[in-house]
């Protein structure tokens, strides 16, 4: 082992604050002994900070239109091949009741960036199912102050917003006609509005750089997000990089592992993503620093046209199945099942 890498995982463990270099010195761990001590301190983490439950959060993607034109995703505007769906009301809460009838204690509402929804056709939603007794995500894109404050006056308990890149340049790069700025501003009205924040990043992207990663890492870290979802780019064949190559796996182990170390108390999900490029990703995610899984809860007759990117897995699952084939697949590690709603384990000013 390399003794940088020993210095820097060392002061990490011992709580100092980390810095840009020691951070790409861990996300440059090398096979064998650096990361297998780099993934046994981020599972170390886990079980101290967050404990052994894995929380379970039923996902419904009611809508894959988007008004956005991201390179990197199947659900992009001008995406012409993506046969469109909008969920109505009525299935939206018949998937939120199963949730219930399953044992989720929360509901994440997912679609692209689509404003036909609108600001209080959503807070509806919201206040029905939390009716029912689920806590609720939000997933919807960038909206106004107003809405936001809305949909939490409704309820919403927490909002995701992936930053997906740190980077400026390559945001905008990635993102015709969005701003990094306005992102970071939304997020920063979320955290004033009371919601637990939700934020990540894809690792992998054409361009980017150890270091733009260490910057994703601390961004966290300074919007002291609740929540951080963090994935490999997968290539969709329908957009501008789709003949690019996949992500690294170990890499975004990686990542999620120093993120473990980096936001201890934050909820870390074992991305459906990880599970798409290895039978066994999840799993492996669970021992790397996450806690959390998503289950869909999407009616099958939509979920195989919310293509983020292809090939997901679960597609062709009733909820039920999903449901069973992830308490095997947790109890197989030691680990139990999350009761109640998962909400952020520390207050929202402490680091």
């Amino acid at each position: 082992m390399r003794k940088e890498f020993a210095t820097a995982l060392s002061r990490i463990i011992q709580g100092e604050e980390p810095d840009k270099a020691s951070l790409i010195i861990l996300l440059s761990a090398r096979p064998g002994e650096e990361e297998e001590a780099l993934y046994r301190e981020a599972d170390n983490f886990r079980a101290r900070y967050v404990g052994e439950e894995v929380h379970l959060r039923g996902v419904i993607e009611f809508s894959n239109h988007c008004r956005r034109l991201c390179h990197y995703c199947g659900l992009r505007a001008d995406n012409r091949r993506l046969r469109r769906y909008r969920m109505e009301k009525e299935e939206i809460l018949k998937s939120a009741r199963m949730a219930v009838e399953l044992g989720y204690g929360t509901v994440v509402l997912q679609s692209g960036e689509d404003t036909w929804y609108s600001a209080e056709m959503l807070a509806e939603l919201v206040a029905t199912i939390k009716g029912m007794g689920l806590a609720v995500t939000l997933c919807v894109g960038e909206r106004s102050r107003e809405e936001y404050a809305l949909w939490r006056e409704a309820g919403a308990d927490r909002y995701l917003l992936k930053h997906e890149t740190a980077n400026p340049r390559l945001y905008h790069r990635l993102h015709p006609g969005m701003s990094w700025e306005e992102r970071i501003t939304c997020l920063q009205w979320l955290r004033e509005l009371g919601y637990q924040v939700g934020s990540g990043n894809i690792v992998g992207l054409p361009g980017q750089t150890l270091e733009d990663l260490a910057d994703d890492l601390l961004l966290l870290r300074k919007l002291r997000v609740e929540m951080a979802g963090i994935g490999p780019f997968i290539p969709h064949p329908d957009t501008p990089l789709g003949s690019y190559p996949a992500g690294s796996l170990e890499l975004t182990y990686r990542v999620l592992a120093v993120a473990r170390l980096v936001l201890p108390w934050a909820h870390l999900p074992a991305t459906t993503a990880v599970g798409t490029l290895s039978p066994n990703g999840r799993q492996l995610a669970l021992q790397r620093g996450a806690n959390v899984v998503m289950p869909n809860l999407t009616p099958r007759k939509y979920r195989g046209d919310y293509q983020i990117y292809p090939g997901k897995i679960c597609v062709n699952e009733e909820p039920a199945d999903c449901r069973y084939c992830l308490e095997g697949m947790i109890h197989s590690l030691g680990r139990r099942i999350g009761r109640g709603p998962g909400h952020a384990l520390r207050p929202l000013t402490e680091n």
